[in-house]
């Protein structure tokens, strides 16, 4: 069982993690959601000239939920095999956070998007 294949066949068996996963799963769908709605609340309040400027809201909604949910999983990988190399190289550390940094930059890269979007 390696890969992805023997992670998920794990995951099943465990049912107390994948309760968990699908739980945090489902929150995050609940909130982008939720995120989109008040984006465009906000935009039909934003109108000029009878022209709909939710489209811009909309867009920096998007850039900003992707860029997250990229960083998670980038987080995710980094966290569970970084974690294993530090127990047997502990001289690996520097290169996890650096690595973990790096994933981290793809949600700060999605923001800075999002405030260019809104900003024009």
């Amino acid at each position: 069982m390696n890969g992805v294949s023997g992670w998920l066949k794990n995951l099943v068996k465990d049912r107390k993690r994948l309760t968990k996963y699908v739980f945090f799963f489902n929150l995050i769908l609940v909130l982008a959601v939720f995120s989109s709605f008040v984006f465009v609340a906000a935009a039909e309040a934003t109108q000029t000239n009878g022209v709909f400027q939710g489209d811009k809201f909309v867009g920096a909604g998007i850039a900003v939920a992707g860029s997250t949910l990229g960083a998670g999983i980038a987080l995710f990988g980094t966290a569970s095999s970084g974690f294993a190399a530090i127990v047997e190289k502990s001289e690996l550390a520097t290169w996890l956070l650096l690595i973990a940094g790096l994933g981290e930059g793809v949600a700060i890269y999605g923001l800075i998007i999002a405030i260019m979007i809104l900003g024009a």
